[in-house]
């Protein structure tokens, strides 16, 4: 099994803080988001490779970092070409990128580089290879705005997704999926023919409703929190709720 890490975002939002710091290198907690998202998926015994997909501007810096990770995965490092927000590519497509690129085929974990959380990534592989289907994740969320901001689904009784909405006007369920999917091996050439059909290249949710026309997929329902970093405000709760480790003096 492959992780795909998505971190190609310029995160505008959060400017001058990642003016030349990518978001996923920001501090939470005494630790950088990218830290704590590696952390959940050295979890998971399966996944052999990570990769990273950068935009062209931080590319060196994620290379940086890269080399003083210690971890027992290879870790490599794409650079997507973006130089800056007006030519990002899109998370769509630059999970495409690295599909090709490293010519990835078997399943495939997809994290974007800017959401945390408490649950276990290898509890979500269990229930993925349970299924033998693509799945999401997903959680309920009382906050009507919040769940205007995500991607939010509704689900039979089997927790197979019936309908996926990227950012609704008016949510149909409380229902919100965050961008951690498990794509199956065969799934992985359709989001080239996603792309080739003109679809929206931009947030990763967007290929989900695509693909429910095509094949099953399971959603996995999570307790505890979720932190969707993406402006001053978000990072500052998810800062709050992850404190330093106590000192030992």
């Amino acid at each position: 099994m492959k992780c795909v890490l998505l971190v190609a975002g310029f995160a505008t939002r959060l400017y001058p803080l990642t003016l030349h710091t990518p978001k996923p290198l920001l501090e939470v907690g005494g630790r950088t988001i990218l830290d704590r998202l590696m952390e959940k998926v050295e979890e998971i015994p399966s996944i052999d490779e990570i990769i990273l997909v950068s935009n062209g501007r931080f590319f060196t810096t994620f290379i940086q970092w890269a080399a003083k990770y210690s971890s027992h995965r290879k870790i490599t490092v794409l650079n997507d070409g973006a130089l800056d927000n007006d030519h990002r590519l899109g998370a769509v497509a630059d999970l495409e990128f690295a599909l090709r690129e490293r010519k990835i085929d078997e399943d495939t974990l997809v994290l974007a580089g800017d959401n945390l959380f408490d649950f276990s990534l290898k509890a979500f592989v269990d229930f993925f290879l349970a299924k033998r289907a693509d799945c999401i994740t997903a959680h309920r969320v009382e906050d009507s705005e919040q769940l205007k901001r995500t991607g939010v689904i509704l689900v039979n009784s089997e927790g197979r997704v019936l309908t996926f909405e990227e950012k609704p006007k008016v949510p149909k369920s409380d229902l919100a999926v965050p961008p951690i999917y498990l794509y199956r091996q065969d799934t992985l050439p359709l989001l080239g023919t996603y792309l080739e059909e003109g679809n929206n290249p931009d947030a990763p949710g967007n290929f989900i409703p695509w693909l429910l026309r095509r094949k099953e997929v399971y959603a996995y329902f999570f307790q505890g929190k979720r932190y969707d970093i993406g402006t001053p405000e978000s990072l500052e709760e998810a800062r709050r709720a992850y404190v330093f480790p106590p000192s030992r003096n």
